[in-house]
């Protein structure tokens, strides 16, 4: 399994690892086909993602997509960071064999169940479609797409 360098830099050194006491949103996803955890803490000032860090329990592409999902979100306006797809991911740390396309699902997937929780949290209303019902990757509904 051939990894792009840009996967083996944020395996070798994630950036945001770790957990955040004070954090405005948590979200917390599992796939219990590869058993790979991750959990994703937000910090949100204004509309604004001022603060990502993760914990992410599973193989290196789980560390390098949670990590790189971070990067992405951080200094991004809430609605801005609902929009982060797993392709994006996976373009941004230019490819994952396909046999780790689920990890990049997972990490969407986290950063979604952190800001359904911060919305929850602060009595926000939102659109229930936006978010997976909890079920989406424990299903393995993104299994076609990989």
């Amino acid at each position: 399994m051939l990894y792009s360098e840009k996967v083996m830099d944020h395996f070798k050194n994630p950036r945001n690892v770790g957990k955040m006491d004070d954090a405005d949103g948590v979200g917390e996803v599992g796939n219990a086909k590869c058993g790979d955890i991750m959990k994703i803490y937000l910090k949100i000032e204004d509309g604004i993602i001022v603060d990502a860090k993760f914990n992410t329990f599973g193989c290196g592409s789980a560390i390098a997509t949670s990590s790189m999902a971070t990067e992405m979100i951080k200094g991004k306006k809430v609605e801005e960071a609902l929009e982060l797809t797993n392709k994006a991911v996976v373009e941004a740390l230019d490819g994952l064999p396909p046999a780790k396309i689920h990890c990049s699902v997972l990490a969407e997937e986290a950063v979604k169940a952190a800001i359904k929780n911060y919305y929850d949290k602060n009595g926000i209303e939102y659109d229930k479609k936006m978010f997976c019902d909890g079920d989406c990757c424990h299903c393995h509904a993104h299994d076609d797409e990989e």
